[in-house]
């Protein structure tokens, strides 16, 4: 499995804000031949709750030409992982990965927000220039 482009920044990102790297990539086994592989979890103490959050991250680049073609292979991918960790009941929280950049151009169309909350897709921004995460912080 190649990473992402900006995997070891979102890495980084999330290690800035506490986050520890449980999982990189994860891999959820639906059966001998169906096997996923989400591109990181990781996982935080919150103290409001007391109790330890994990979250999966599936990390997108958006460098492939077309933002609608990029778009449309994300969602499906988000999709299909989101299943996954239902199908395989882990209490995960999932989130896609997108450049800050792309997501204040391309993500603020009122049909793709309108996309997203359709499959109640949950979004975090980052910059892979600074390791960042810049929207989303959880």
């Amino acid at each position: 499995m190649a990473k992402d482009l900006y995997h070891d920044a979102v890495k980084e990102a999330l290690e800035k804000e506490n986050w520890e790297i449980i999982n990189d990539p994860l891999r959820l086994k639906i059966s001998d031949n169906l096997v996923y592989m989400i591109d990181l979890a990781a996982e935080k103490y919150i103290i409001a709750t007391k109790a330890k959050k994990v979250i999966v991250v599936e990390i997108k680049t958006f460098q492939q030409g077309s933002n609608t073609y990029s778009f449309h292979g994300a969602l499906g991918q988000y999709c299909v992982y989101k299943s996954a960790l239902k199908f395989l009941d882990l209490p995960y929280e999932l989130f896609l990965a997108v450049p800050h950049n792309v997501f204040k151009s391309f993500f603020q169309q009122p049909f793709i927000q309108q996309v997203l909350t359709d499959y109640d897709c949950k979004i975090m921004t980052y910059s892979p220039d600074e390791k960042e995460i810049i929207y989303g912080k959880i």
